[in-house]
């Protein structure tokens, strides 16, 4: 069975990023090694993974991406820190 991730990364300086991949750990590696120049994250360095929900349908992954990208980050953290009813 495939999984897919959706994640959020708290950038060094404030900013989160969201993604999707089939591999967390390989892609915030990547993130973190700086392997796009032009990536959002590459001159946001460190990065730290704050959250990840494990999907078994892509269609729901790239769903749940999409709906979070649109959120402020104030909500981005309050779901990473398990805080997400009290908003």
């Amino acid at each position: 069975m495939k999984f897919y991730y959706v994640y959020i990364l708290l950038c060094s300086d404030g900013f989160t990023y969201t993604g999707i991949t089939e591999n967390v750990t390989r892609r915030f590696n990547e993130h973190q090694d700086g392997m796009n120049p032009n990536a959002f994250t590459f001159k946001r360095r460190p990065v730290q993974l704050i959250f990840q929900q494990e999907f078994i349908d892509v269609l729901q992954a790239i769903y749940f991406e999409k709906k979070i990208k649109k959120w402020s980050a104030k909500k981005k953290l309050a779901l990473a820190n398990g805080n997400f009813n009290l908003l």
